[in-house]
């Protein structure tokens, strides 16, 4: 798995093989590309800053709550 920065569009790119690219999805700033066989290649996420923030938020409430629940 490999992962690309651009700052200068505040892209993410999460490659995680080698496959050529045939098409991809959309899910709000979320692209998920894939090989003509339909495997996932990669991720792009586009305002990489404010989504990365959020699913990081996300999982902190989740792990704390996980926590809280295991006393």
């Amino acid at each position: 798995m490999k992962y690309s920065y651009k700052p200068e569009i505040d892209v993410l790119i999460i490659r995680m093989g080698n496959d050529k690219l045939d098409h991809g999805e959309q899910n709000g700033n979320v692209f998920a590309h894939f090989s003509k066989s339909g495997k996932l290649v990669e991720i792009e996420i586009l305002d990489a800053t404010r989504e990365t923030a959020s699913l990081i938020t996300s999982i902190m409430k989740a792990k704390q709550s996980a926590l809280a629940d295991s006393d």
